[in-house]
């Protein structure tokens, strides 16, 4: 059975899985699905075509799945699917999609104080969004990305696997993987060390991934050079330096080198 406080306000056409719990005071809208043991604290609001899954913890404040803040959305069915085992803190804010898209969010994250997450964004796994962490519409944010507080990141940017962005940053353009990223507007600087040792990414890898930013992005060459020059460098590239380059090339909206 599910443990409902007495105040807070739950629509009989919500669906909640055994074990769930929701706090004083806050509401739970007609559409809403929320997995086994997620814990709703205090003045919490769930609205909207929202799934949330089994495990996470929702803290006072915090409004999920609320309309989109884009001027195109126009009351269209839209969607917010949420994984496993997040935090989402206090007075953080998640949309859903607009358009008849959806916002989508993974496992095991967390989402420190007032963290956004705009519509239409795609967030993996293992991530952590500093305090005031802002995502514009169509972002992707691939797994065991950190954000810093305040920083802000425009929309249709893509970040990288392992990344780590700088507090107060301006993200303008799309973020490689497993680079450190900050500045105004932000660039990179290096590898991201520390996450990628914690990631268990091989010294090898590490080495072929320090020359490869050396190369594209502190070289002064075009990116095709860059990229061409890296291939002569390694017999065999690691399957990180390989993915690096996948994601150069596929970039949209550029890399701040």
């Amino acid at each position: 059975m599910s443990k409902i406080h007495p105040t807070a306000v739950v629509s009989n056409k919500a669906h909640l899985d055994k074990d769930v719990e929701v706090g004083p005071f806050s509401v739970i809208g007609d559409n809403v699905k929320i997995g086994k043991l997620t814990q709703i604290l205090n003045n919490v609001t769930i609205c909207g075509n929202t799934e949330i899954g089994e495990g996470n913890k929702i803290f006072s404040g915090a409004v999920i799945g609320s309309p989109p803040q884009d001027l195109k959305y126009k009351g269209e069915d839209s969607h917010l699917y949420i994984g496993n085992d997040n935090v989402i803190r206090e007075f953080v804010t998640i949309n859903p999609g607009t358009q008849g898209n959806s916002t989508h969010v993974g496992s095991n994250n967390l989402f420190m104080a007032y963290s956004h997450i705009a519509h239409d964004c795609h967030v993996g796994d293992r991530c952590i969004f500093a305090n005031n962490a802002t995502l514009a519409g169509h972002v992707t944010v691939e797994n065991e990305v950190v954000i810093g507080g305040l920083s802000a990141i425009h929309q249709f940017v893509c970040v990288g696997r392992l990344a780590i962005i700088g507090g107060c940053s301006k993200v303008v353009q799309d973020v490689p993987p497993y680079s450190t990223y900050d500045g105004h507007p932000a660039k990179v600087y290096s590898i991201n060390s520390i996450g990628l040792k914690r990631a268990d990414i091989s010294k090898d890898s590490i080495q072929q991934l320090k020359t490869a930013f050396k190369i594209l992005f502190h070289s002064g060459f075009s990116t095709s050079h860059a990229i061409a020059q890296i291939k002569k460098e390694f017999a065999d590239l690691s399957d990180e330096v390989s993915y690096l380059i996948d994601f150069v090339n596929k970039s949209k909206r550029g890399i701040g080198r």
